[in-house]
């Protein structure tokens, strides 16, 4: 199974084909491609590859799903004897992104995300099925 190491947002992340991540986040629109050039390892079924810093005409393409928020951190001062308080919350912003290809020097695709349209389909198909009960 092929995977790859990228760098985004100041951390590192372990991708394969079709993994979906939550990633900081990111100026895209949702439905969006996203390439990421900065990849730090590559590995197929048959080799291994590092880079020194990043493995030079790599990438990894992703599409993303959705801008999300994090759950609340409450943040909580309290100076004792003086009957000072103050709390705040805080939600980080992520953004949700799903693995499409991961391609190696020269554009050759490692690994590549099947995407299936199953549930489209069967709407459609309920919808034929009830048109064709009311006539």
């Amino acid at each position: 199974m092929s995977f790859a190491i990228i760098e985004t947002g100041g951390k590192q992340y372990k991708v394969t084909a079709s993994k979906i991540l939550e990633i900081e986040k990111l100026k895209a629109k949702v439905g969006e491609t996203i390439k990421f050039d900065n990849v730090l390892l590559l590995n197929d079924d048959k080799s291994t590859e590092v880079g020194s810093p990043k493995v030079e005409g790599a990438t990894v393409e992703a599409k993303l799903l959705d801008n999300v928020k994090d759950r609340t951190v409450l943040v909580f001062h309290k100076r004792r004897r003086k009957h000072s308080r103050k709390k705040n919350g805080h939600r980080q912003r992520h953004s949700k992104i799903q693995i499409t290809k991961i391609l190696a020097k020269g554009g050759k695709v490692i690994g590549e995300a099947k995407i299936e349209e199953k549930k489209k389909l069967v709407k459609e198909e309920k919808k034929v099925i009830k048109k064709e009960t009311k006539k």
